[in-house]
């Protein structure tokens, strides 16, 4: 046998993928390129792992990376890890689990974890991020619901669904917001939103590079609809908290902090949302 060469590179995987799914490499891209700077914002090995281990032509796709998926899983991590503490051994479920690494990034070494996604992609992800006791993955639309037979509703539970929702008709994500304020009592759920110009830009066709389209986003919100719209939706929530994300770093992270706090400009970013549900509902 020939001894390992210094320079050996490890075989990279190739994968094809398109429509929603395919966006989880346009993740994997951004958080991966974050986590690789010095000023990193996130920190995030796995990530790195997995960009490099693909063979996927990134940049062609979506051009050069930025710093908004990284944000989005920092802010995401940092409300993971107060719950986790204050609920040890307790389940956290990620729907549209992608190639996220929250898992590895946000283990204490006692949550029980479940990856919800599409066949072909929780497939993708045994072959590069294989379960483990503690780490479960299941096969299917976050929409089927199957997923709630493997949690304890004696138990509260968090919910966590990145880069999810505004792929669903508008009907449907109140249909499965719904559900879940009814089904899980003392739950708490975070998922982001878009607002509704760029989810109207997405249904005319939003060409990222002349190599890639974005998949249709039906349903944006708007910053000041989305407490009454949730207060309709899921009446046993008992906290609705919403963070605006967007770019962090030099001008354009100046210029997204403006837009957060202007009265008049406060639809324009994308946010995040976070619902703590009454631990007992009234019954149906």
């Amino acid at each position: 046998m020939q001894p390992a060469s210094a320079n050996h590179v490890p075989p990279r995987h190739p994968v094809r993928l398109d429509g929603v799914p395919e966006t989880l490499l346009w993740t994997l891209y951004n958080r991966a390129r974050e986590a690789m700077r010095f000023d990193a914002i996130l920190r995030d090995p796995e990530a790195i792992r997995l960009y490099r281990s693909i063979e996927y032509d990134y940049e062609r796709s979506f051009g050069k990376p930025d710093i908004s998926h990284a944000m989005r899983s920092r802010i995401f991590d940092d409300a993971l890890r107060p719950w986790l503490a204050a609920h040890p051994g307790f389940t956290v479920v990620e729907l549209a689990c992608g190639l996220e690494t929250q898992f590895q990034r946000c283990d204490d070494g006692r949550v029980r974890w479940i990856c919800v996604d599409v066949p072909e992609v929780i497939e993708l992800r045994a072959r590069l991020l294989p379960e483990n006791r503690r780490c479960l993955l299941l096969a299917g639309s976050a929409l089927d619901l199957d997923w709630l037979d493997a949690i304890d509703p004696a138990r509260e539970v968090f919910v966590s669904a990145q880069g999810l929702f505004m792929y669903f008709e508008p009907d449907r994500v109140r249909d499965l917001l719904a559900t879940l304020d009814r089904r899980l009592p003392g739950a708490t759920l975070m998922f982001d939103t878009i607002p509704p110009w760029f989810s109207r830009k997405t249904l005319a066709g939003f060409d990222k590079t002349p190599h890639y389209r974005a998949p249709p986003m039906p349903w944006g919100i708007a910053r000041d609809a989305i407490e009454p719209t949730l207060r309709t939706w899921m009446p046993h929530a008992r906290r609705i908290d919403i963070t605006p994300f967007g770019m962090q770093r030099g001008l354009s992270g100046r210029l997204f902090r403006l837009l957060a706090r202007a009265p008049g400009l406060r639809a324009l970013p994308p946010n995040i949302v976070r619902v703590e549900i009454g631990a007992d509902p009234s019954p149906e």
